[in-house]
């Protein structure tokens, strides 16, 4: 598996533009007119990771396949969404279906896109659009309390599970608090995922600045970014402008252009690192020689799990997984040397994947 993203905010923002660059397509219309997205646009690229093309040639691999993650562009959110303003029940509707959410605040002024609200403040549309998201959870919550209760008063064993929950949820809520910062015990977690809140979803933001900002950030995103880390939420400043002109380059030219603006690296990687770490994901390999490729699990997941990543079969008939640790299967120059080393293990279904592991699974069905 790899994740998916949904890229949100207000109305002319740049949330296409950058979809458009970080996908390396034009798949999603850019305009100066709001909902100009109305279908969510999807695409997908590959997780670039140095590790996965040194196996590759160790193992003389015929193909190298990167590990995926899916963009999802949404359509621009206005306040009222909630009660169906603008395009808000659709829009609603499709970010409940993402892994995690980007949220894109405009830091830049132009007096040639204009602002749905008529001037920039990256505050106040985040509160715009996390108030719209907090009010759909609370109505959503509120219209499920009074059938829970009445299951929990028959003693129906998921209602009573669900049920404190729903009430902590719904506290918190009103209290203008979203549902990501609710504690919550391991096994409350998966109970809590059944509730499908838009605001438990683990959120970033996409600080979108001018060109020339692209480097330092500017007063705006500044501000942004202070907003972002009073919530606990990761924050990054990419230049969507930017972004769309990289996107175009040969990939040998887009080092020397990012070095020219003072940038080390891509907004698509900055991304990929942010939302490798707000979903808690590790990256396995499977290795041979026709392909050499990666694979995107949660962090601590089991080695069965890990096995049904790649087909629901490996996982129903896990017998035990062959398991090379990165390090070792580079330093021994592959599995025979790994192997004759001992530094093959075999690992049952209470192995723990680590970041890097090479697997090779058996099974039975």
């Amino acid at each position: 598996m790899g994740f998916s993203c949904g890229i949100v905010g207000l109305p002319n923002v740049g949330k296409s533009t950058l979809f458009n660059a970080l996908t390396a397509t034009q798949a999603a219309q850019a305009a100066n007119y709001p909902f100009c997205t109305i279908e969510p646009n999807v695409g997908r690229v590959g997780v670039p990771d140095s590790r996965l093309d040194t196996l590759a040639k160790i193992a003389s691999s015929a193909k190298v396949v990167q590990a995926q993650l899916e963009f999802v562009d949404i359509a621009g959110l206005v306040k009222g969404a909630s009660k169906g303003e603008g395009l808000g029940n659709q829009f609603l509707g499709n970010i409940r279906e993402v892994d995690a959410i980007a949220h894109v605040l405009r830091c830049f002024e132009s007096s040639d896109v204009t602002h749905v609200a008529g001037d920039v403040d990256p505050v106040r549309d985040a509160d715009i659009v996390e108030t719209e998201l907090m009010l759909s959870d609370l109505e959503s919550l509120e219209k499920r309390q009074p059938a829970l209760e009445k299951r929990a008063k028959g003693a129906d064993k998921d209602a009573l599970a669900e049920l404190p929950l729903v009430k902590r949820a719904l506290e918190a809520l009103r209290d203008g608090h979203p549902a990501r910062g609710i504690p919550l015990s391991d096994d409350e977690r998966p109970i809590f995922r059944r509730l499908q809140m838009i605001t438990a979803k683990p959120l970033m933001y996409i600080l979108n600045v001018e060109e020339g900002s692209a480097a330092t950030g500017n007063a705006h995103s500044a501000k942004a970014a202070a907003f972002a880390k009073e919530r606990g939420a990761a924050s990054i400043v990419i230049s969507a402008a930017i972004e769309a002109e990289v996107a175009q380059l040969p990939a040998e030219e887009q080092s020397e252009y990012l070095a020219a603006l003072g940038l080390s690296e891509t907004g698509l990687a900055q991304v990929l690192r942010a939302g490798y770490a707000l979903l808690d994901l590790v990256t396995f390999f499977t290795v041979g020689p026709k392909e050499a490729r990666a694979w995107t699990v949660r962090r601590h997941a089991l080695a069965p799990e890990a096995a049904g990543v790649i087909h629901t079969d490996f996982e129903r008939g896990f017998i035990r997984a062959e398991t090379i640790a990165y390090d070792d299967y580079v330093t021994l120059g592959g599995e025979a040397g790994a192997r004759e080393a001992g530094q093959l293990r075999l690992s049952g279904k209470d192995y723990a994947v680590k970041d890097g592991d090479i697997f090779h699974f058996r099974f039975n069905v």
